[in-house]
């Protein structure tokens, strides 16, 4: 018999020392490998990275234009132990890009179903 599933949202915000963009660039690619493969198994069920206001600004600059803020994911797990684990076992929570005091992870019930994919 499956464990029951339930839905989390993960707010991660970065840290907003002077060297957390390079942190967070420097593990991208392999933060990213993890994503897709947590994915396919159903346990990340999307996510992505957050950004400034000012990032969709028409005229921004580059830099306003390539800001992250933080990352957001809906992550299916059995507990919220399970889910923590899922976000404490990322590349972005082991190399200081998210600011571990601010992380928020709570329970999330749906009241819209999920958009069906487009083939």
């Amino acid at each position: 018999m499956s464990k029951q599933r339930h839905t989390f949202i993960v707010w991660a915000p970065d840290r907003i020392d002077p060297d957390a963009l390079a942190r967070r660039l420097a593990v991208r690619p392999q933060h990213l490998v993890r994503a897709h493969e947590l994915h396919a198994r159903g346990v990340i069920l999307t996510g992505g990275p957050m950004r400034p206001p000012e990032s969709i600004t028409p005229g921004a600059s580059v830099d306003a234009q390539n800001a992250f803020v933080g990352s957001t994911m809906i992550v299916a797990a059995s507990s919220l132990e399970e889910a923590r684990a899922v976000v404490e076992g990322d590349l972005y929570y082991t190399s200081n890009v998210w600011d571990k005091e601010k992380l928020t992870i709570l329970p999330y019930s749906p009241s819209l179903p999920w958009p069906a994919n487009e083939a």
